[in-house]
C-alpha cells in the first residue's frame, strides 16, 4: 500500500511532537515537511535523522507556511495535520479551508494519540492564552508539593530554536544551564524563575526521553504549559488558567477550549486588575461547557523593585514578547504598574524601533505603545538593546518574567515588576492539592 503523505503544520513545539508521538516509525505515513510560522527564523532549517527515526535518513525539510500550497500541489499532499496553538477557531478553519481547496484533508490530533503516560502522577497547568498566567501558578504548585517534602520536576512545552539534536533533552537546575543551552530570551523566561526557586525543569524536543529520565529523580511532574497548547503528558490533574481581560477567548481559541473542557480545576486569574463584567463573563463560559471543575478566582499581585522610577516619570514599558505579539494582550504587568505608581507619561517605542524590532511590529500592528522583549537569538536581543536605549524615557518599566538587565545594557534608570498568584476564593490551590496529594497516596502512587 502506498504510504500516506502528510505535511505537518507548526511553530517548533506541538508539531515535532505530534510528528514524534505519531507518524515517526509508522510506515502507514510518509512525512513530507513541516511549516512553520510564529517564531522567527526556524523555517529553511530539517527536522533531524537522529531525531526522525529510520525511515528518515535525510531528515525532513521545515518550510516558511506561505509555502504550504505549493507544497501541496507538489508533491501530491493527502492530509495536512493541523499542530500549532493559540490561535482562534476562526483561524483553524480559514487554514482548514485552504487546505480542503488544495484537494488534501485537514486534521488536528486529539488528546487520546498524543498524550503521554508516566510512571509518576501528573499536574498539568495550562491556559486558554498565552499570558494568562500559566507560570506563576505552575511555580505555585511546584512550590507547594516541595514543601509538603515531594520531589518536583518541571517538564516546560517546547521551545527548540537552536540545535535540535543538541536539545533532544535539556536539563536545567542552575542559571549557568541557561548559557550552557545558549537560551533565548523566551526560553529564559520561562525556565529561570523555577531555577531561582529552587527548582528543577526540563524542556527539549523528545517529550518521552524527556520523560523517562524526569520520572527518576521526581515524585511529582509538573507540565508547565507552553501559549494554550494541551499537555503533552496524561495528567492526573489539569489546572486551565484562564484571563478576564479577554473574555470569550475560552470558547473562541484553539485549543485553549479543549483545555477548559479537559480541566479539574479553573483559576480565573487577574480578578483584581480586570472589570467586573469581564469576570463575571469568564465564569458564566467556563460553567456552560465544564460545569463540574473547581473554580478559583485569584489576583495577580505585582511588586515592584522601585516605585521612585516610575512616579512622574516618562516611561517606556517593556512587557513579555509572546503575552503582546500572537496573545494579543493589549498590556501586561508592566503597564499596569506604570499607571498603578504614577507614571507621568508612557513613551511610544515604534519611532525608535530597529530591524526585527520594527518586523515585530509591521507583523503585529495592534500591540500599540509597548516593546515587546524580542529575543529569539543574539542579533534580536541586540536589535531591542538598540531600540530601548534610543527611546526618549526617564526611565524604563520591565514587565517581563526575566530581569532583562541580566543579559542587555540599559543605559536609563530601570524598575522591574514581578507578579504572583494570590488566590482570592476558597478552595485555593493549597487546597486543591492537598486532596489532591491524598487521594494519590491512597493509590500509593502506583502507576499501571
Amino acid at each position: 500500500m502506498p504510504r500516506t503523505k502528510v505535511i505537518i503544520m507548526g511553530a517548533a513545539g506541538r508539531d515535532f511532537h505530534n510528528f514524534n508521538t505519531v507518524f515517526r516509525d509508522n510506515k502507514k505515513y510518509e512525512v513530507v515537511a513541516f511549516t512553520a510560522t510564529q517564531i522567527p527564523n526556524i523555517d529553511g532549517r530539517k527536522y533531524p535523522a537522529k531525531l526522525a527515526g529510520k525511515l528518515y535518513p535525510k531528515g525532513i525539510p521545515i518550510y516558511a507556511e506561505h509555502d504550504l500550497t505549493r507544497l501541496i500541489e507538489k508533491h501530491k499532499i493527502d492530509e495536512v495535520v493541523f499542530s500549532y496553538s493559540d490561535v482562534s477557531n476562526n483561524y483553524v478553519m480559514d487554514k482548514a479551508s485552504l487546505v480542503m481547496s488544495c484537494g488534501a484533508d485537514f486534521k488536528v490530533l486529539g488528546v487520546g494519540r498524543t498524550m503521554l503516560k508516566s510512571k509518576v502522577p501528573i499536574v498539568a497547568v495550562v491556559a486558554v492564552r498565552t499570558g494568562s498566567g500559566k507560570s506563576q501558578t505552575s511555580r505555585k504548585v511546584c512550590s507547594y508539593l516541595r514543601a509538603q517534602g515531594k520531589r518536583v520536576v518541571a517538564v516546560r512545552h517546547p521551545m527548540p530554536y537552536g540545535d535540535l539534536v543538541k536539545q533532544k533533552v535539556q536539563r536545567y537546575a542552575t542559571i549557568a544551564d541557561l548559557k550552557k543551552f545558549k537560551c533565548t530570551v523566551e526560553e529564559m523566561e520561562e525556565y529561570e524563575p523555577h531555577i531561582v526557586e529552587g527548582g528543577i525543569i526540563y524542556a527539549g524536543v523528545d517529550y518521552e526521553a524527556i520523560l523517562r529520565q524526569a520520572e527518576k529523580e521526581a515524585d511529582i511532574i509538573v507540565w508547565d504549559g507552553g501559549n494554550n497548547d494541551m499537555s503533552f503528558y496524561k495528567p492526573d490533574l489539569t489546572i486551565t488558567v484562564v484571563d478576564p481581560h479577554r473574555p470569550g477567548h475560552e470558547l473562541t481559541y484553539y485549543p485553549g477550549e479543549t483545555n477548559v473542557r479537559l480541566a479539574d480545576v479553573i483559576v480565573v486569574n487577574k480578578v483584581d486588575s480586570a472589570l467586573p463584567e469581564n469576570v463575571d463573563t469568564v465564569l458564566r463560559n467556563v460553567a456552560a461547557i465544564n460545569s463540574h471543575a473547581t473554580v478559583i478566582q485569584a489576583d495577580s499581585r505585582i511588586e515592584v523593585e522601585d516605585e521612585s522610577v516610575i512616579k512622574g516619570k516618562r516611561v517606556l514599558v517593556v512587557e513579555d514578547g509572546p503575552t503582546l505579539t500572537h496573545g494579543e494582550m493589549k498590556f501586561g504587568a508592566g503597564m499596569i504598574a506604570a499607571q498603578r505608581f504614577g507614571a507621568r507619561e508612557i513613551i511610544d517605542p515604534r519611532p525608535y524601533a530597529v530591524k526585527s524590532i520594527t518586523a515585530t511590529y509591521e507583523k503585529y500592528p495592534n500591540t500599540g505603545t509597548l516593546l515587546p522583549a524580542m529575543g529569539y537569538g543574539d542579533a534580536q536581543v541586540k536589535d531591542l538593546e538598540t531600540t530601548i536605549n534610543q527611546v526618549p524615557c526617564d526611565s524604563v518599566v520591565i514587565g517581563t518574567p526575566i530581569d532583562l538587565r541580566r543579559i542587555i545594557n540599559i543605559k536609563k534608570p530601570s524598575t522591574r515588576v514581578e507578579y504572583s498568584l494570590d488566590e482570592r476564593t476558597k478552595p485555593d490551590l493549597e487546597d486543591v492539592l492537598h486532596k489532591f496529594l491524598h487521594k494519590e497516596k491512597a493509590h500509593s502512587f502506583h502507576r499501571k
